[in-house]
């Protein structure tokens, strides 16, 4: 967690800020990232072609985010994830939220 932590931190203009029980990572105050508070895991916010194609190459870690009753990103569990596929999938969601496409 550390290291998603500190990659999306190194992120222009990305904050950590609480979110309810879960920590987030915001940029602009669009949240991108949220952290459950076992940190074993994190629900990263990506538009539905990013998830699909995730969840197609990763079904082993990634599965789909269901947020206010509808589909909005990956839940991915950290210990069998591939940390460069990790850190790929925060930065599409970081681009998506800061208006970079």
């Amino acid at each position: 967690m550390l290291a998603v932590r500190r990659f999306a931190l190194s992120l222009g203009e990305a904050t950590e800020a609480p979110h309810h029980e879960y920590s987030s990572f915001r940029v602009r105050g669009r949240i991108f990232v949220t952290v459950p508070p076992q940190e074993d895991a994190i629900h990263v916010f990506v538009g539905e072609a990013d998830r699909e194609q995730a969840l197609a190459m990763y079904p082993e870690w990634a599965e789909k985010l269901l947020w206010g009753g509808k589909v909005r990103g990956l839940r991915i569990t950290l210990a069998p994830a591939a940390p460069a596929a990790v850190k790929a999938l925060v930065r599409k969601a970081y681009d998506a939220h800061a208006g970079k496409h």
